[in-house]
């Protein structure tokens, strides 16, 4: 692929984005796609062969981009705990820059994707499952090795504390977009975790 057909499906891909996660998937025609990344329609069918293929692309690109924060917020040298509050900090850090830029509260891409076409594009519908189950792995990975640490009992269930998690912060997000605010977001998800994770 040359250098101009990766700037013209980055630009494809970075439009579909912005919309997407602004408005909505149904809301959002080719035509505006094109139009936001100044693209034509010929080259849009080129790179993407519909608009769910380009959403499937569009979120292992975004969940990409922030691939790396997780590493870094997750990395073992942290405490466990201190990882699920350096992650709540970077939730709100992130919505808050959303909220300047356009005075709305977008909450995640891959839920508001997710809940919009579970019952209509498959393969959106599996791509947006895939990447959310990739975030609740980071929060197991804190959960196993608070258990191994001896901070919590030994038998607690990883997998279902770290769903209940994954479920409670999925929850906040939409709560905060249906709102329009993040006044009590932060407090919200770090007291929230520390309360489903046993004690």
């Amino acid at each position: 692929m040359s250098p101009e057909q990766i700037d013209t499906k980055q630009s494809l891909i970075c439009a579909a984005t912005r919309l997407m996660w602004q408005n909505s998937y149904n809301l959002v025609s080719v035509d505006d796609i094109c139009a936001e990344a100044d693209v034509r329609k010929g080259s849009f069918y080129h790179h993407f062969k519909s608009k769910a293929d380009l959403a499937v692309s569009l979120m292992e690109h975004h969940y990409q981009e922030y691939e790396s924060i997780m590493d870094e917020i997750f990395d073992v040298s942290r405490g466990p705990q201190e990882r699920f509050k350096a992650f709540a900090e970077k939730v709100f850090e992130i919505q808050s820059e959303k909220k300047k830029e356009s005075g709305c509260v977008f909450g995640s891409l891959f839920v508001t994707l997710g809940l919009e076409m579970a019952s209509e594009e498959q393969a959106v519908r599996e791509k947006a499952a895939e990447i959310l189950n990739r975030y609740q792995n980071y929060y197991a990975t804190a959960i196993r090795d608070m258990v191994a640490a001896n901070e919590i009992d030994k038998d607690t269930d990883i997998e279902e504390v770290a769903s209940t998690i994954h479920s409670f912060i999925v929850g906040q997000l939409i709560l905060a977009r249906i709102n329009n605010s993040l006044d009590t977001i932060l407090e919200q998800i770090k007291s929230g975790i520390f309360r489903i994770i046993p004690s």
